[in-house]
């Protein structure tokens, strides 16, 4: 049985980690096409259990058509619903989008807070939200964004053993260096989507498969399908 590593050696093979999906990914950061803060919120409340480039296919419209906080602020649920209706759940994501417009719009101005106490302040917008507008708009390392593809990915690749996304980004922030936090979520979530699928990772390709405990079984099960 193989050894537990301890933290020390956690953090060492993190930061190879890291370095590696750098160098297969130079320059990550977020598919979500934005302008803007308030832009970079829409964007990332719409891409809740939706693809990125299904959001990109409805924001541009979108802003062209309401432009400012104030014209989010000001629509009723649904006409906003019927813009949004194609990334799914359009009903919460109409009513956060809104609430969130409102609470900037009476609480700071028009402009979106650039603190994750603010943010988390703003109607239907929780820590992953908060970090993705910190991180893509701001420039500020406060948290990990944790989706779906940084909860496989770290799991898999053994960094943590919790289920829910609070303790995830709990665990990642202790062995990952705070500069790095926004860019391991851009690096994970692409490598997710180009190597480690959910149900069919490219080990015998995967630049980290030497630094992944999760490798060897995903490796034979590969080798009896071929």
């Amino acid at each position: 049985m193989k050894r537990k590593e301890n933290l020390k050696e956690l953090r060492l093979r993190a930061k190879k980690i890291v370095a590696r999906l750098r160098k297969g990914f130079p320059g990550a950061k977020t598919a979500l096409r934005h302008q803007n803060p308030f832009q970079l919120l829409v964007a990332t409340i719409l891409s809740a259990q939706c693809t990125d480039a299904r959001v990109n296919m409805v924001t541009p419209g979108l802003f062209a058509k309401y432009p400012t906080v104030g014209h989010f602020a000001s629509l009723k649920q649904e006409e906003l619903e019927e813009e949004i209706r194609s990334t799914g759940f359009f009903r919460n994501k109409a009513r956060s989008i809104i609430a969130a417009s409102k609470s900037i719009t009476e609480q700071f101005g028009g402009a979106v807070p650039n603190t994750m106490e603010d943010l988390l302040k703003l109607g239907g917008v929780g820590r992953k939200t908060a970090n993705c507008v910190l991180g893509g708009a701001f420039g500020i390392n406060e948290g990990v964004v944790v989706d779906t593809h940084v909860e496989r990915l770290s799991q898999r690749l053994g960094l943590t053993t919790q289920k829910s996304a609070e303790k995830i980004e709990r665990d990642l922030m202790e062995i990952i260096p705070q500069s790095d936090w926004y860019e391991l979520s851009n690096l994970l979530i692409l490598h997710g989507r180009k190597v480690c699928s959910a149900r069919k990772p490219r080990c015998p390709e995967c630049s980290l498969k030497r630094l992944c405990p999760s490798a060897d079984s995903f490796m034979r099960t590969f080798w009896k399908q071929t």
